[in-house]
């Protein structure tokens, strides 16, 4: 038998790169869980110093508080310069400690292996010293929170007139073949779930019909792309006789008072959102919080009225309190998703929002598209940030 030539299948090749893709992918997703129990009962951490005693310090640090999965804890909080009588003692219950010029000698005596730097102001000389300062022996790794304040755009476009060289800025990225690409994902992505996601809508309208009477769909007036008004098809969530007086009140204040807005807790705002609705049906509060009220907007990606992913599109009165700059969010086609849904959604104040917004429409890109999508279903299954 030894001396027999050995001849295989192409079938078992086919079966065995299979198997093994299967056990690779099942092995990953096993490793990652693990790590996130482990995160979530304490263990693994990495400890981190925040630098900066800002808003965005203390969105970062109450955003690591919030998911234990990040896999971080923060055991201090450094200003960039010398502290002053108006920096509090703590952020998010996080002791300020010292200050950025202290940074290696704190690392070393603390252990850190993370510095999050929030301050957009330090300069990046300061950061050039401290990494040499700590010394090769104590590594530290540095990340930078970009702030929603400073998104810069990146779409430029160097083009020639005559003999000068021009550079064309806030160049639309959605034109030519993207534009055509963005829209075959769109019909193609609308298609598929509409399909997909029918006995999931099924169950959906006959639980709205059973619980309360009045119709299975809602539609309201909402403004697309160059501020043209469309009908958005939604799940009703609410009771047939509610009236939207709670909420254009709590519009004006989030867009014209900020600072007054937050209807939530300094450790988790929340944002344009009414806590405790009365106005929901308890259908409605469960469709709300896993966001499949919005199911039916894929009917409206399909008609060419919004896209999978895009802007949130806004109610005309919420326009209305729009300054100029914000109306950059029609330039492009409304989405059912999109880069705020996935960094924060309803726990970002509305000109953060408006900032995440420009900045999709400044650098989008087809694989952009597919990263919001990709990141939008586990924020959906776990109905985060959603009231």
């Amino acid at each position: 038998m030894l001396d027999q030539p050995l001849f295989l299948s192409r079938v078992v090749f086919v079966c065995d790169w299979a198997i093994m893709l299967l056990l690779v992918v099942a092995s990953r997703v096993l490793l990652r869980q693990a790590q996130s129990w482990a995160r979530s009962e304490g263990y693994g951490l990495i400890p981190a110093f925040v630098v900066g005693v800002g808003e965005e310090a203390r969105v970062c640090i109450a955003e690591i508080n919030e998911s234990p999965r990040l896999g971080y804890k923060v055991l201090g909080v450094l200003t960039t310069e010398e502290r002053t009588a108006d920096v509090p003692d703590t952020i998010e219950d996080v002791p300020v400690i010292g200050t950025f010029d202290d940074l290696p000698e704190l690392a070393r005596a603390l252990g850190i292996k993370e510095v999050l730097i929030t301050d957009a102001q330090l300069h990046p000389r300061r950061i050039f010293n401290a990494m040499m300062n700590a010394g090769r022996k104590h590594h530290l790794n540095f990340r930078v929170v970009p702030s929603l304040f400073n998104c810069l755009p990146e779409k430029t476009q160097i083009e020639q007139l005559g003999s000068l060289p021009m550079i064309q800025l806030f160049r639309d990225p959605l034109s030519g073949v993207n534009r055509f690409l963005k829209r075959a994902l769109d019909v193609v992505g609308a298609g598929l779930g509409l399909i997909v996601l029918s006995p999931l809508l099924a169950l959906i309208a006959i639980a709205i019909r059973r619980e309360s009477p009045g119709p299975i769909f809602y539609r309201q007036e909402r403004v697309g792309m160059d501020g043209r008004t469309f009908q958005m098809l939604k799940f009703r969530s609410m009771y047939a006789d509610a009236t939207d007086e709670i909420h254009r009140r709590l519009m004006v204040e989030t867009i014209k008072y900020p600072a007054h807005a937050n209807r939530g807790t300094r450790g988790k705002p929340l944002y344009g959102k009414v806590f405790n609705d009365p106005r929901l049906t308890k259908v409605g509060k469960w469709i709300r919080r896993y966001s499949l009220d919005e199911l039916p907007n894929l009917w409206n990606v399909l008609k060419g009225e919004m896209s999978l992913v895009g802007p949130r599109p806004p109610i005309p009165y919420e326009v209305a309190e729009y300054q100029d700059w914000h109306r950059a969010r029609f330039n492009v086609r409304g989405g059912v998703t999109g880069l705020w849904q996935v960094s924060g959604r309803n726990r970002l104040t509305f000109e953060q929002m408006v900032r995440l917004d420009i900045y999709y429409i400044e650098n989008w890109s087809l694989w952009l598209d597919i990263k919001i999508l990709l990141r939008t279903i586990p924020v959906v299954l776990r109905g985060d940030n959603t009231y």
